[in-house]
């Protein structure tokens, strides 16, 4: 058995192992961010083909190990409802998703998560099963066409979730079975995940490691300084976010 994909060197495997230490760490540290930067790593070694399928494995595995550390604060009574109305979204959204154009979705996705991020919304706070519910069916309706689930359900989930730990156990919860169900698309599709499970796996046992570091900063972290570095986080992605879609329609030439 090969240990190492074709086309795939023992440094770029080492890069990509230490950065899922890295962006697992920054996730778990900060509730937001690791997910995009590990994306856009990615992107630099691996070829375009495997570029989603193994970020999704890997943040699979990095989404899984923060739900076992922060198992004790996951407000099931959000992810079950969430996922229920996720399921919704993404029927009602799966017949749309090649109707609108990309670059401007992604210029109105941004300004949304900011607005959420920044504009205080009472009746969020309130939460509830159908207040979640509502959630889970409107940011995975957006998300099939923006494509952005991590920051989407984030600048909800924080919103709703009062607690830090709440919040980061509770998305971890939701992103977990939100990759699953791409892992599985994917197995379908016909992707040859056994060719990428040495290099998988150690990625895996490394974010984990990053999610030991992570949570332990969590703890110690003020619950406002979280919050302020946290909405700093999710208002710099979601620039980003913009700069893209503005960049695609040809803006910024």
């Amino acid at each position: 058995m090969e240990f190492l994909p074709p086309d795939l060197t023992w440094t770029g495997a080492g890069l990509l192992v230490a950065a899922s230490f890295a962006t697992s760490w920054l996730t778990a540290a900060f509730g937001i961010g690791g997910g995009l930067v590990l994306l856009a790593l990615l992107g630099y070694v691996l070829p375009v083909a495997a570029l989603i399928p193994v970020h999704g494995v890997a943040q699979f595995g990095s989404n899984a190990g923060r739900v076992i550390v922060q198992r004790a604060h996951i407000r099931w009574d959000a992810v079950l409802p969430f996922i229920a109305g996720a399921a919704v979204g993404a029927a009602a959204g799966a017949p749309f998703v090649t109707a609108f154009d990309d670059p401007p979705l992604k210029i109105a996705l941004g300004v949304f998560i900011i607005a959420v991020t920044w504009i205080r919304l009472p009746a969020l706070a309130r939460g509830g099963a159908a207040m979640f519910a509502t959630g889970g069916l409107v940011t995975t309706f957006a998300t099939m066409f923006f494509g952005a689930t991590g920051p989407l359900t984030a600048a909800f989930l924080e919103k709703a979730l009062p607690e830090r730990r709440q919040y980061s156990g509770t998305h971890a919860a939701a992103m977990t079975i939100s990759h699953g169900f791409k892992i599985v698309a994917f197995g379908f599709a016909g992707f040859a995940f056994g060719t990428w499970l040495p290099l998988l796996a150690a990625m895996i046992a490394s974010g984990f490691l990053g999610t030991i570091a992570g949570a332990r900063m969590l703890m110690r972290m003020p619950e406002t300084r979280f919050r302020l570095v946290f909405r700093i986080l999710l208002t710099v992605l979601a620039l980003d976010l913009m700069r893209r879609g503005v960049s695609a329609m040809g803006w910024l030439q």
